[in-house]
């Protein structure tokens, strides 16, 4: 990811307020941080990105290691506070191709080490084109895994938090390697129970058929297995869809509709229906 595709001369000076681990110990690290940031220019809606502004390595060549985070709760900020934002953040590695050492990422780990009182450096926010509908009868379609649940629950917080009501159907599939690993649906941190009592809104896990051997979870079953509901969502022109996650699930949804709809070249052009009606969103990364 370059900086220069994002402008980062007006950064800002967060300082961390609560840094929460919210898988195992025996599964990834992922934690829940909670940032305050008193600068009242400061304003997003939800399914905004923020850039954090990581010290880099001296052999990086640059100052700072620019990295993208959602911001993972509604507009009315974090426990309603305007000044306060959180992110879902994985402790990341990678393993040098050449090498095959193993590299902790820059900006992943420099936010798991910081704590309260520590200030990061932020830019922001970004992005326009992943955010909720405003009109409360509209369906909401949303397919994430892994961090790519954190728009997600500023989404839920927002439409069943703000609206109060919210009449269209609301349907999340989200999948992680194990049970424990369902960012904010396990037994550390489970806010998104919050919202199973909604009429409107119903949830489906999809889990790793091989969580031993890091498979990634196995989405395309869970939306197979509720093919019929999909699809006639899908087909309703008040449905909305928001894909958010790994690159690679794009391409798994690609199979797994275009069975749905008949044939890959029905998919696609549906797709593109829903692309240029600005009713497929897509927040992806590698």
């Amino acid at each position: 990811m370059k900086t220069t595709e994002y402008d980062i001369s007006h950064p800002y000076v967060a300082t961390v307020k609560s840094s929460e681990r919210i898988t195992p110990p025996d599964a990834e690290e992922v934690r829940h941080i909670v940032l305050n940031i008193p600068d009242a220019t400061f304003s997003y809606v939800e399914g905004q990105s923020i850039g954090v502004l990581a010290p880099a390595p001296k052999d990086f060549g640059n100052e700072n290691h620019f990295r993208l985070y959602s911001i993972a709760n509604a507009r009315e900020g974090e426990n309603d506070d305007l000044a306060e934002i959180a992110i879902a953040v994985r402790r990341c590695f990678y393993i040098d191709e050449i090498s095959g050492e193993r590299y902790p990422g820059v900006a992943s780990n420099f936010l798991c080490d910081r704590g309260p009182g520590d200030e990061i450096r932020i830019a922001g926010p970004y992005g326009r084109q992943f955010q909720a509908p405003r009109d409360n009868t509209c369906n909401i379609l949303m397919i994430g895994v892994g961090t790519g649940i954190a728009p997600f629950r500023a989404f839920m917080k927002h439409i069943y938090g703000e609206k109060k009501e919210w009449k269209g159907q609301v349907r999340l599939f989200y999948g992680a390697r194990t049970g424990m690993e369902l960012l904010y649906m396990n037994d550390r941190k489970n806010d998104l129970a919050n919202y199973y009592d909604q009429e409107t809104f119903k949830a489906f896990e999809a889990l790793s058929s091989r969580p031993h051997l890091d498979s990634e979870p196995d989405i395309e079953a869970a939306i197979q297995e509720n093919s019929k509901e999909v699809w006639s969502l899908i087909q309703d022109p008040k449905t909305y869809i928001y894909v958010a996650g790994l690159s690679s699930l794009e391409k798994k949804l690609d199979a797994v509709i275009s069975g749905m709809a008949g044939s890959e070249e029905a998919w696609q052009q549906k797709k593109q229906e829903l692309i240029q009606s600005h009713r497929w969103s897509t927040l992806l990364y590698d």
